[in-house]
C-alpha cells in the first residue's frame, strides 16, 4: 500500500500536506478495485475530502447494477460532505440508469468543488454532468489524473466510441519468435508460472476469442481455471465457414458461460450444421461481412467490453492487419523451435520497444512483456 494512502486513511488528519494529485491518486486506487466486475460500466473510485483536508468518504463502483463511486463516497461521509472536495475519477452521471443520477446527490450532499480526472464519452453522460453541477453553483475541474484515468478505462473507452471490445492479442513465443513448431501442431511452450498468469488474467475479461482453426486442433475449454471469476465468461469463436464441430468440447462447459460463434452469411447458410451447434447451446451471430473488425462489432452490439484473443496465428494477424489490436501481451518463453517455426504475426515487424507503459515481469524460465500498441485515448 503507497505511503500516501496510508496517510489517507478516513477521518484522519496528521502533519503531513497531501496534494490534489494524492487525493486523485487514490480515488484512481479504488477505481482499479473494481476490475473484472463492472463491464459493461467503466471502472469509477472517489474520495470526499472535506473543506479542512480530511478524507471523510470513499468508494468505488463494485459492480452494474450497484450504487456508483461517488454515491458509496458520499454515503460514508455523510453530514461531512458539506463545503468539501469530491475526486472521481470519471464525470458523474446525470442521467437515469439503473441507479439515480450521481450529479443530484453530489449537489443535495453540499458537495462545493468537483475534481473529475476525465469526461465521460457516453453519449447520455458527455458532458452533461458537468453542466448540472456548473449550474447549481459547483466548481468543477477536469483534467487532474486523465491519462491513468483514460488508460484504466480503455476498454469502456473502446466500445464507446469504436463500437467494439478492446482487443488484448495473447501469444506464447520462443525466444525466436515463434508460436509453434509448425501451422496446425500444438506446441507447449509456457511454464506453469506463467500458465497461472494466463488463467487470472482470464477471469478479468468479458470474454475469451479463438479462431476455428484453434478449435480444431486444440479442442480448448476456454475457461478461467484456478481463479475466481466474479460473472460468467463469454466465450467466442470465430469462424468463417462454420466449421466448429458440434462436439467440441468448449459446448460442454456451458456453466462458466455463452459461447458465441461468429460467422459470416456464407457460414450461416449450412443449416444443418448450425442447428447442430444451436442444438449444443451455441449461439450463432452472423457478421455483416468477413473481416475481424465486423465480427467484433457484433461482439461491441452485445456490450462485451474487452475480449482476450487467444489465438491462433490466423486471428492474431487479422487483428494486427486490421489495427484492431488495442494491447499485446507476450509470454516469452527459453525455449528455440528454428527456422521451421511457425513465426508471430508471420514475421510482421514488431518491436516490444513500440508498445507505450510497456512492462516486463519475469514468470518463472518465461517473462512476461505487455504494453499498448497505441498510447491513451
Amino acid at each position: 500500500m503507497p505511503s500516501w494512502f496510508k496517510r489517507c486513511e478516513t477521518g484522519s488528519k496528521d502533519s503531513v500536506t497531501l496534494t490534489p494529485s494524492d487525493y486523485m491518486a487514490r480515488a484512481l486506487f479504488h477505481a482499479a478495485r473494481g476490475r473484472g466486475r463492472t463491464s459493461p460500466n467503466p471502472l469509477v473510485g472517489a474520495v470526499v475530502v472535506s473543506a479542512d483536508g480530511v478524507v471523510v468518504g470513499q468508494g468505488f463502483h463494485e459492480r452494474a447494477g450497484d450504487p456508483h463511486a461517488e454515491v458509496r463516497a458520499l454515503d460514508a461521509a455523510g453530514t461531512r460532505a458539506r463545503g468539501g472536495t469530491l475526486y472521481c475519477t470519471l464525470e458523474p452521471c446525470a442521467h437515469i440508469g439503473r441507479t439515480g443520477p450521481c450529479v443530484v446527490r453530489i449537489v443535495d450532499a453540499g458537495i462545493s468543488r468537483v475534481v473529475a480526472a476525465v469526461e465521460d464519452p457516453n453519449p447520455i453522460v458527455r458532458g452533461q454532468g458537468f453542466s448540472f453541477l456548473r449550474q447549481r453553483g459547483v466548481r468543477v475541474e477536469v483534467g487532474l489524473g486523465e491519462t491513468t484515468a483514460t488508460t484504466l478505462n480503455q476498454p469502456f473507452f473502446t466500445l464507446i466510441r469504436e463500437r467494439r471490445p478492446f482487443v488484448v492479442l495473447k501469444a506464447a513465443t520462443s525466444r525466436d519468435g515463434c508460436i509453434a513448431e509448425a501451422p496446425g501442431r500444438r506446441t507447449r511452450l509456457t511454464s506453469d508460472a506463467a500458465d497461472r498468469h494466463a488463467q487470472r488474467v482470464r477471469a478479468e475479461v468479458d470474454a475469451i476469442g479463438v479462431g476455428v482453426g484453434t478449435v480444431l486442433a486444440d479442442d480448448p475449454l476456454l475457461t478461467a481455471r484456478g481463479a475466481y471469476r466474479a460473472r460468467p465468461l463469454t466465450r467466442v469463436v470465430f469462424d468463417r465457414s462454420l466449421r466448429t464441430p458440434p462436439d467440441a468440447r468448449l459446448l460442454s462447459t456451458h456453466d462458466a458461460g455463452p459461447v458465441i460463434i461468429v460467422t459470416t452469411a456464407g457460414g450461416a447458410s449450412h443449416a444443418d450444421v448450425r442447428s447442430r451447434l444451436e442444438a449444443r447451446g451455441a449461439t450463432i451471430v452472423v457478421a455483416p461481412d468477413a473481416t475481424l473488425r465486423a465480427a467484433l462489432g457484433c461482439l461491441g452490439e452485445r456490450t462485451i467490453c474487452s475480449l482476450l484473443l487467444e489465438g491462433g496465428a490466423a486471428i492474431h494477424l487479422a487483428a494486427w492487419d486490421e489495427g484492431v489490436a488495442d494491447f499485446v501481451r507476450l509470454y516469452v518463453t527459453p525455449h528455440t523451435l528454428g527456422p521451421a517455426g511457425l513465426r508471430f504475426l508471420s514475421g510482421r515487424p514488431f518491436s516490444s520497444a513500440g508498445l507505450f507503459e510497456a512492462r516486463v515481469e519475469p514468470l518463472g524460465p518465461d517473462v512476461l512483456i505487455e504494453g499498448y500498441v497505441h498510447g491513451p485515448r
